[in-house]
């Protein structure tokens, strides 16, 4: 996670809440598939199953992976942050 020059100059408090909320942000979508993962499983033990849909998944578990899709979008500003940090510290590496 990249931290501006405002973010700097906040109180210690106020940037440890924002870095918790990131983690809470990273870990909602492996949370979501988690969840699907489990609710397929749960689904195919079922003694009284309806007629299939169109989708081989029932409800729950259609719902669940929209929800980690949904909350993909930490993850995809992460690496790009990663990527620069690691280009970084290589550059520095051979600077020195």
């Amino acid at each position: 996670m990249t931290t501006s020059i405002l973010a700097r100059n906040r109180p210690a408090d106020t940037r440890r809440t924002r870095d918790a909320a990131n983690w809470l942000g990273l870990a909602a979508s492996p949370t979501f598939a988690l969840m699907a993962w489990v609710s397929t499983n749960d689904a195919q033990s079922m003694l009284c199953v309806s007629e299939p849909g169109p989708l081989p998944i029932g409800g729950m578990t259609f719902m669940y992976l929209l929800m980690s899709f949904f909350h993909l979008s930490p993850w995809i500003r992460l690496v790009p942050a990663l990527r620069r940090q690691r280009m970084q510290s290589t550059a520095q590496v051979q600077g020195d």
